[in-house]
């Protein structure tokens, strides 16, 4: 295969057995649906798409993703149309990856600067790595989980850029490539690798941070959004419907965190090198003797831009991309870049994910085409009591792995307001069921890539091959999280979640309602809530 020069262009410097399978996908996949339908085929596609997202150190996902999207829109399991009604869908998330990443960007000194005093004075890596968990899961509840994402990797990116240039010989001054290894001296490198342990370890407690904060707040995620859109619930109403299951996830969430750091199992535990350590705060002293007071200025400007972010995004005053823009422009105005040229680099991290996650939307398309979930969602809805309510969070959690959340959540939200609509569940039972989907779809989804954006972006960005972090190895250091979350959340939702709702009744914290929305019918006679 090395000979043919179109094979060797094929996927680049992918390896040759890697470039076999993804041709072997190519060439069955058509065959197979000579025999077989489009349901059979269409899990098949799917199976082969997470393939290549577990595979995204040998080759980022969007060609090989890509190939196969595309001829699964050629064999007719997903039309075009249906790929513009997914995008559509996900308008917000693509704004926010190509605008709010961007942004991020241009505040990158002001976060370099305070993570920087956060890591060189706090030694204790157990509460380093409580701080980073718990103020990512605060940031995500009024923010968003794709946000503080992009923040904890530009400021990771930023750590290992200081420690790379001064192992490969450099001083802070010097232009360095932190991509290139060769120039690493000998007696860094074991180093080197704990300081990549270090940075994976507290990368994965701030993205499950960032999933213990996105699903208690209507704002945490996109679907949250939606669900309460659909619910008639506002902010205060979805945080006091969901604390039954978020708060006890949350407890646990951060008690797995202090647990995995001291036993230091699933790849944690790993400490901060003392060479590193010291690295750091002579960049930090570095940089304070020759900050001038143009740059404090700068830091200033970013330090309100981040203001005007977290103002913005709690409260909802526009879409998160449309914010994002707006701090593009704010702090890039008054910190003097102006040039297209410098204007560019900020959108270098963000868009590849951004295409990515549009080849996403079309697999995501093909799912809801050929009713992939549909045996799923019939059966649960066929559940009755508390067995359904189980029953839609262990659907919601399985199928989140697997596939998005936001679009799990959607089919499931959807079904459940038609039921409600068509009077075959009262209020009570959708209140329910819309909680069930919320933490079904935030919650057990950490345990792969597929189902967070934000644990898909981190795994595809160009943090994941310096330290070394793939498929395997975030799996792998999500599965304490995933159980001990998922467990929780399921023992919550069968013994709290009921009880609690009844208390909001008997309070009146929530006003009456009674019948589907928009009708005087009485399809529900219960005493379920909304506005």
């Amino acid at each position: 295969m090395t000979s043919n020069p179109y094979a060797r262009n094929f996927l680049g410097s992918a390896p040759n057995w890697y470039k076999m399978t993804i041709l072997g996908f190519l060439v069955l996949n058509p065959l197979l649906l000579l025999v077989f339908n489009g349901y059979v085929v269409g899990w098949l596609v799917v199976l082969e798409f997470i393939f290549t997202l577990a595979m995204a150190l040998k080759c980022y996902p969007l060609q090989p993703g890509g190939l196969i999207a595309i001829e699964a829109t050629f064999l007719g399991l997903v039309t075009p149309t249906t790929i513009l009604h997914e995008i559509e869908g996900g308008l917000a998330v693509i704004l926010l990856l190509v605008f709010m990443v961007a942004g991020i960007y241009f505040l990158r000194g002001m976060l370099l600067f305070i993570f920087t005093k956060l890591i060189t004075t706090v030694e204790s890596k157990a509460l380093l790595s409580l701080i980073f968990s718990f103020s990512a899961a605060f940031l995500s509840a009024f923010l968003d989980a794709l946000t503080v994402t992009a923040v904890i990797i530009s400021v990771a990116v930023g750590f290992y850029g200081v420690y790379h240039k001064v192992a490969s010989g450099k001083l802070f001054t010097d232009a360095h490539d932190y991509m290139d290894d060769n120039q690493l001296q000998q007696h860094r490198r074991d180093t080197l690798e704990q300081f990549r342990a270090f940075l994976r370890s507290l990368l994965m407690h701030a993205a499950v941070g960032t999933a213990l904060g996105g699903a208690m707040t209507i704002v945490g995620e996109p679907q949250n959004l939606m669900i309460g859109e659909k619910a008639d619930w506002f902010f205060v109403e979805f945080v006091l419907r969901m604390a039954p299951v978020t708060v006890p996830v949350f407890v646990v969430g951060l008690l797995t965190c202090v647990l995995l750091e001291a036993t230091g199992w699933f790849g944690y535990g790993a400490k901060l090198p003392p060479d590193v350590m010291q690295i750091l705060r002579d960049y930090d002293t570095y940089e304070a003797e020759k900050r001038t007071p143009q740059d404090k200025a700068s830091l200033i400007v970013q330090g309100l831009a981040s203001v005007w972010l977290i103002i913005g995004r709690s409260l909802h005053l526009a879409e998160v991309g449309i914010i994002g823009l707006s701090v593009i422009v704010l702090a890039s105005a008054f910190t003097g870049v102006i040039s297209e040229n410098q204007i560019g680099h900020a959108f270098e991290e963000g868009l590849p994910f951004t295409a990515l996650l549009v080849v996403f939307f079309s697999i995501v398309g093909m799912i809801n085409e050929q009713g992939l979930f549909k045996p799923v969602i019939e059966f649960v809805l066929t559940q009755q009591g508390i067995t359904q309510i189980i029953s839609f969070f262990i659907a919601n959690g399985v199928l989140s792995a697997i596939s998005d959340n936001v679009f799990v959540a959607t089919v499931y939200i959807t079904e459940a307001q038609q039921a409600w609509i068509d009077g075959r569940i009262d209020r009570d039972t959708f209140d329910l069921m819309a909680v069930a989907i919320n933490t079904g779809t935030n919650i057990p989804s950490v345990a792969t890539p597929n189902g967070q954006a934000a644990f898909l972006f981190l795994l595809t960005s160009a943090l994941a091959p310096l330290i070394r972090l793939s498929y395997i190895k975030m799996v792998t250091m999500a599965l304490p999280y995933t159980i001990t979350m998922s467990v929780t959340a399921l023992l919550a939702v069968r013994f709290l979640l009921m009880p609690a709702t009844d208390m909001l009744y008997e309070a009146h914290l929530i006003e009456h309602h009674q019948g589907a929305p928009g009708t005087t019918s009485e399809a529900g006679d219960g005493h379920g809530g909304g506005h």
